[in-house]
């Protein structure tokens, strides 16, 4: 595909001072132009501190980022999921950093004639992380893709050639991070400054664990792989995931408050020793006040909803205290309030959605006010517009004496232990060999957290409102554990995507909320049962998301123009 900066002068690119490896911290103090020629350690350092960037590691959104999704109701539908897309007619497909990460390989070895390997080999390992989170982006995007291994001219022939498949680039994109994770630090470090191998290891769960699923259930759709072998890449996923494991580095962060410690995670002011975080970003007003791209404005904007909620779909995937489904579980108590609803509840349910007891804000003169008072003034207005009536607590912090308008510190997870444990048991159950075992080191760890008790292989209480009846009752309640664990974190569309279950989850079906009849006031629609129904005038037969068509973007139609060798993605 064509690389459009390719067709201009030679980019400089914005790089981080090498000085200080703290540099998720600090805005960008340097430059190298891409005429740099390397010379020492420190030149590869500073050439690749320009990927640790905002992009390459979104931070938290307000209210949680799983929009794109069954998970949340925003203020609009959104347009994925409704199958509004069109074509993309113009511009280009990014590879502005695929160029500039093929710079460093294509260059870096001139450092060679005067250090040794053990010298720079964290950012050699660095530079192999890195192209492999591009390519796995680009990959979700468009599936087959272009694998380019040296940075390009404007008459590269390279650039015309046809796209490759996509499970070849998912093959390079492992073998990228096997070597990463050979070369980078095993060192745990405080986890706000440099990734390490585990990192590395991590991704690679990620990343075979999304092409296995992929490869295995969009099997004999226009989105299947050409060469399709699933278990390979779930054979990878587990054991990328297992090296983790063993290692002892990390672990789940408890303090022994079920009611408490899963909340406690996303609030903490620092997770320097946190066992549980891998990677964090940190925000501090002294070294980076005014700093867009460096500061976090998740809590303060989290006071009040602002459009921006929990589907009924999520919260009803939390079990109740006797690790059975509300469907048939004698423990649950009803809709008719949240009060009720959360009582007997996995206690991640009012951990992560507000319930009427819950402190809303301490205010700075010591004042504390109850969701009770948000909850009598939801509405249709900017401030407190909250579709589905599920407000989010996951996140937020209400003493307020933290938190100013512009200059959040609250930090952001980045990644977490917690994941490598799901991919784990997910991988195992996929491959048919998943133990109880498996789920004692893994999925046990989680339930402990909450309080929850563990899941039994042996003994799984059937579910009649399972998302998938047609599979196994072990992969069901595995990925129901991902979806609560892994909440509002943006886990759930690329779970949605691989698992190719939109025509499950999304096609024809709309976003529910709680029983209206518990609200004071309510100008939303309202279904046949009497529970919030915010889409349904904008979407009466529910999001038109088209399964053949809207599980990968659209190829610019320009770039197909320029590049005959490229053809379009299904549907589009």
């Amino acid at each position: 595909m064509k690389i459009l900066n390719i067709f201009f002068i030679l980019i400089s690119l914005v790089l981080f001072s090498s000085c200080n490896d703290d540099f998720l911290q600090r805005p960008p103090l340097d430059q190298v132009t891409s005429l740099h020629y390397f010379k020492t350690p420190n030149d590869l350092k500073a050439y690749v501190n320009q990927f640790y960037s905002a992009s390459m590691f979104p931070k938290y959104n307000d209210h949680g980022n799983d929009f794109d999704s069954d998970n949340q109701v925003g203020p609009n539908p959104d347009v994925r999921l409704q199958g509004t897309r069109t074509v993309i007619t113009s511009g280009s497909i990014s590879f502005g950093s695929v160029r500039a990460i093929n710079y460093f390989f294509d260059h870096y070895r001139a450092v060679e004639e005067n250090h040794s390997l053990d010298e720079y080999k964290q950012y050699l390992g660095e530079a192999h992380f890195f192209k492999a989170l591009i390519y796995f982006n680009l990959l979700r995007t468009y599936g087959d893709i272009q694998w380019l291994d040296k940075e390009l001219g404007t008459s590269s022939p390279e650039l015309y050639s046809p796209r490759d498949p996509r499970e070849a680039v998912a093959d390079n994109i492992i073998a990228s991070l096997d070597t990463a994770a050979m070369y980078l630090s095993a060192e745990k470090g405080r986890g706000s400054g440099r990734i390490n191998k585990w990192i590395a290891l991590l991704v690679q769960s990620r990343v075979a664990l999304y092409e296995g699923s992929w490869e295995k259930y969009h099997a004999g759709t226009p989105f299947a792989a050409a060469s399709p072998k699933p278990e390979k890449y779930f054979g990878i996923a587990a054991e990328a995931a297992s090296k983790i494991i063993a290692s002892g580095v990390y672990d789940i962060y408890s303090t022994g408050k079920p009611d408490a410690d899963y909340r406690n995670l996303f609030i903490l002011r620092t997770y320097a020793s946190n066992p549980e975080v891998l990677f964090w970003r940190e925000y501090n007003n002294d070294l980076s006040r005014g700093e867009a791209a460096f500061t976090n404005t998740r809590n303060y904007y989290m006071i009040a909803p602002q459009g921006k909620t929990i589907s009924k779909q999520l919260a009803d995937s939390y079990l109740c205290l006797d690790g059975k489904p509300t469907g048939v579980s004698p423990q649950f108590k009803g809709y008719e309030s949240l009060t009720t609803e959360k009582q007997n509840r996995d206690p991640r349910f009012y951990q992560t959605i507000a319930t009427p007891s819950e402190v809303w804000t301490i205010q700075q003169d010591g004042a504390i006010h109850y969701y009770s008072e948000l909850y009598n003034d939801i509405n249709t207005s900017a401030r407190f517009n909250a579709p589905s009536g599920y407000i989010i607590l996951k996140g937020y912090n209400p003493d307020l004496k933290y938190h100013v308008s512009q200059y959040e510190e609250t930090p952001s997870i980045l990644f977490r232990y917690a994941e490598v444990l799901l991919n784990y048991a997910e991988a195992k159950a996929e491959l048919g060999q998943l133990t109880q075992a498996d789920i004692d080191i893994s999925i046990k760890k989680l339930r402990d957290r909450a309080g929850m008790p563990n899941l039994i292989l042996s003994d799984i209480t059937a579910d009649p409102a399972w998302d998938f009846p047609d599979l196994s009752p072990a992969i069901n309640e595995i990925r129901r554990e991902r979806r609560v664990e892994l909440s509002l974190e943006g886990f759930r569309w690329d779970d949605i995507a691989r698992w190719a279950a939109a025509d499950e989850l999304i096609t024809g079906k709309r976003p529910k909320g709680m029983k209206a009849s518990q609200l004071k006031t309510n100008t939303f629609p309202v279904d046949e049962n009497g529970f919030l129904d915010p889409y349904r005038n904008a979407m009466p037969n529910g999001y038109g998301f088209k399964t053949d068509r809207d599980y990968l973007t659209s190829i610019p139609v320009s770039e197909l123009v320029l590049n005959p060798s490229l053809t379009q993605n299904p549907g589009w």
